[in-house]
């Protein structure tokens, strides 16, 4: 099996569609990373809310239109930065999705120096994510925002 690398260098290179891409990339994600319970992408529409438009878990979340600056997804849309939460149970801006998700974290997509959208990654257990899955993530994301429309 190829390593996630390659793998979504080569998924980011075929010029897919965006939805398809990122339908793709929730689901190879979520497949290949065990610690990657439910795996969404937002993007941004008017300027002010982030909207579902891919996702990958066990089951739907009633969260697809979020506004700028709520929750943890508002919070890294809002100062363009990633948001780890180790324990979502202890962070009073978490918007609860599921009663098994323990932590969380967030990756804005950027289109130049714009936050266009977020890569949003539940895990159930606390904890789940580190530097690793950041650095990662951040990577997926510029190359996400390559390819991302508008």
């Amino acid at each position: 099996m190829k390593n996630p690398i390659d793998h979504l260098s080569g998924l980011f290179a075929k010029r897919k569609p965006f939805a398809k891409l990122a339908q793709e990339f929730c689901s190879y994600l979520r497949k290949t990373f065990p610690h990657y319970a439910w795996v969404g992408i937002y993007m941004i529409e008017g300027g002010d809310t982030l909207v579902l438009k891919a996702w990958d878990g066990p089951e739907a979340t009633e969260h697809v239109r979020i506004p700028v600056g709520e929750g943890i997804c508002g919070l890294a849309a809002r100062e363009e930065r990633s948001v780890v939460v180790d324990d979502v149970n202890k962070d009073p801006r978490y918007l609860q999705c599921f009663l098994r998700t323990r932590s969380e974290i967030v990756v804005p997509i950027f289109a130049g120096k714009k936050v266009v959208g977020e890569i949003d990654i539940d895990g159930d257990k606390p904890a789940a994510y580190n530097e690793t899955d950041r650095l990662f993530l951040e990577w997926c994301a510029a190359r996400l925002g390559a390819t991302a429309p508008g």
